[in-house]
């Protein structure tokens, strides 16, 4: 099947981190998303020397077209696409798309219906729009960063899971696609403007709603979800893996100690949150007594809310990920599958990212360019 995508035509300003993932979101869904790459020339040095090669993941499903964007006529190719597209998609800092005359006034006179998505750190405005930054950085401002991680450390990066991919590329997707449906019923474009603080400050939603409330404080290793709490932790295990343990209902604590084997009367004292330590080093010693798949045979698949925690090796590997394709092959390439799932539209998995150019001509050829006109392009060095 196409896709839920299908038919939308997205025009994805090559950049790192969110912006790619988010397009790669979209190629998933069966949108065509034309990546703008850099022209750069034979022999340059490549700081990132895995993109454009199969291993690149988030630049899955998509075609290339290389432009040189320095040349005059190269802008006019993006402005001319910009005419047939329903998005566009860039991840530079504020003022560089204006400054390379791809702005949103100027691709607005080409195609008033126009979603433009721009995702930064700091966002569009305010006073740290034009600074250097890092998703560690944007999620440290949302208050999130400095809720993770143990007591009795200095808040731990969660990866850039939070800002760069979490609270920005999934907001830009989500975002460009609600602007999307709204130009729809309006005939009008929109500029998107989708900043990993705000997002990541979104995801928080519920904490800073417990925080209000007066359940959650400002201590790490002191809540319910953060580690605080004997039921809601990893374990190590015999065998120095580990378990994750999410057993918060009463019922499946219940459970969880009735099929681990947990008699010490201590562990019913299950909302003591001055217990929480000592019950904490009983579970430790206990799930220390088995190996994690030991405990597995008889955790998992229960209502003790129990799973392994699995590394990158393991993950595609389990039978329910097995069982749900939860991971594909895409030329020898191990990874994530498109998600979520559709029960009408499924997406294919799409092919392997392709190398910066390897498109050019046939993407305008597609798009409506002569072939004359190709030639014109490929003499001047504009592709």
């Amino acid at each position: 099947m196409p896709g839920p995508l299908a038919g939308i035509k997205i025009i994805e300003m090559v950049g790192i981190g969110p912006c790619p993932f988010a397009a790669m979101m979209l190629a998933d869904m069966g949108a065509e998303v034309i990546r703008i790459d850099r022209k750069t020339k034979p022999g340059a040095d490549n700081p990132f020397p895995m993109l454009g090669t199969k291993f690149d993941v988030m630049a899955r499903g998509r075609r290339s077209l290389a432009l040189d964007l320095k040349h005059p006529q190269a802008r006019e190719v993006v402005l001319q696409l910009v005419e047939q597209a329903d998005i566009l998609i860039e991840g530079f800092r504020p003022g560089v798309m204006e400054r390379l005359g791809l702005g949103p006034d100027a691709c607005h006179v080409r195609n008033p219906k126009l979603v433009f998505g721009r995702i930064t750190g700091w966002g569009q405005t305010g006073p740290l729009a034009q600074a250097a930054g890092h998703d560690l950085n944007y999620i440290a401002l949302s208050g999130m960063l400095h809720a993770m991680g143990r007591a009795d450390t200095p808040p731990s990066p969660p990866l850039n899971l939070v800002g760069d991919f979490g609270g920005g590329a999934m907001m830009l997707a989500f975002g460009v696609v609600c602007a999307a449906l709204e130009a729809r019923s309006s005939g009008k474009g929109q500029v998107v403007d989708a900043a990993m603080t705000d997002g990541s400050a979104l995801l928080g939603a519920m904490m800073y709603g417990l925080r209000a409330f007066g359940s959650w404080n400002d201590g790490r290793e002191a809540n319910m979800l953060d580690g605080g709490a004997p039921f809601y932790d990893t374990y190590a295990c015999l065998d120095g893996k580990f378990l994750s343990v999410g057993a918060i209902e009463p019922q499946f604590y219940a459970q969880l100690l009735a099929l681990s084997g947990a008699t010490d009367p201590e562990f019913a004292k299950q909302w003591s949150q001055k217990r929480w330590p000592d019950l904490k080093a009983k579970f430790a010693a206990l799930f220390a007594t088995k190996t994690r798949d030991d405990w597995c045979a008889l955790l998992e698949g229960t209502d003790a809310c129990v799973a392994p925690v699995l590394d990158m090796a393991e993950a595609p590997l389990h039978p329910h990920n097995q069982a749900r394709g939860a991971f594909v092959d895409i030329d020898g390439v191990t990874q994530p599958a498109p998600a979520p799932r559709f029960s009408r539209t499924a997406p294919a998995a799409g092919q392997a990212a392709s190398a910066p150019g390897q498109h050019s001509a046939a993407i305008l050829a597609d798009w409506g360019w002569s072939q004359a006109a190709i030639e014109s392009l490929t003499s001047a060095q504009v592709i």
